[in-house]
């Protein structure tokens, strides 16, 4: 049965000031050891800007190049959302960087409008999961977490709408069975989450966790941003179960921990729920 370490950085951002968060940041992973993956929170280089035009880097950049410089380095995966501009657009990238400097990225498929990010940033429309170590591992940036249905384990029997030539047959068909294997192992959510609403964040890490049998794990940010708005970090591993790990309010740390996947799998076979969930799809 494999494990993985992941390690988690709570801390406060310097607002808009990329070379001072990225200095922060390479002192705090170089201390690091005996860790395989390494999340920062949401716009790690910046804070929750809506500055992306004064802001924002190609994936030729400076923040990018940093990121294959230390998994390179250090020998992780490194993981945080950046300010990305490409094709006109900005966009809030989730980047997955590997040790070989290949990397995966994810565009923040929920825009936050209550504070004008739909006006600023295009939405993402395609999920990422990775893998590492025989892991699965779907990423998604921190309004996301309180839309379910993005996150939802698709081990379901999927509905398909079918094409012109099937209309016949009476509409939407179910197709395929359900897969042996649950969609992913570990859902991570990076985010610039303010402490006004940090109720709803911890219970909804903890709700993720138990209706997808997954670990969850939120790695947030702490202190004031350029907007005077509060955040008290609470970033949090949940088990699937929807048992609270580890979890700390308004300090700064960085926490590592080794997750079982024996737990994981011990779980699900004595609980196998999923099998029993509703058919979906997403568009």
């Amino acid at each position: 049965m494999s494990s993985l370490s992941v390690s988690l950085i709570q801390t406060n951002l310097v607002w808009e000031d990329k070379a001072a968060n990225l200095k922060m940041f390479e002192e705090k992973i170089n201390a690091l050891s005996h860790t395989e993956v390494v999340i920062l929170p949401e716009m790690f280089s910046t804070g929750f800007s809506m500055r992306p035009e004064m802001l924002a880097e190609t994936m030729d950049g400076e923040s990018v190049a940093w990121m294959r410089k230390m998994a390179s380095s250090k020998k992780v995966i490194i993981t945080g959302s950046l300010i990305i501009e490409e094709d006109g657009n900005y966009y809030n990238r989730l980047i997955w960087m590997l040790p070989n400097q290949q990397y995966g990225y994810y565009d923040k498929r929920h825009l936050f409008a209550f504070a004008g990010e739909h006006e600023h940033y295009a939405a993402g429309a395609k999920r990422l999961i990775a893998s590492v170590k025989g892991w699965k591992i779907n990423l998604q940036v921190c309004y996301d977490l309180r839309f379910p249905v993005w996150a939802r384990q698709k081990n379901a029997p999927v509905l398909s709408l079918e094409d012109e030539e099937d209309k016949e047959f009476g509409g939407p068909q179910y197709v395929g069975q359900s897969p042996a294997e649950p969609e992913y192992d570990i859902l991570v959510y990076v985010a610039n989450w303010p402490q006004r609403r940090s109720h709803a964040w911890k219970t909804l890490l903890q709700a993720r966790a138990i209706e997808n049998q997954c670990y969850v794990i939120g790695v947030n940010r702490v202190g004031n941003d350029g907007n005077n708005i509060y955040h008290s970090g609470d970033s949090m591993i949940v088990d699937p179960l929807g048992e609270v790990l580890y979890s700390k309010p308004d300090e700064e740390f960085v926490y590592t921990t080794t997750l079982e996947r024996k737990n994981l799998d011990e779980v699900r076979a004595k609980l196998p729920f999923l099998k029993d969930g509703d058919s979906f799809l997403l568009v």
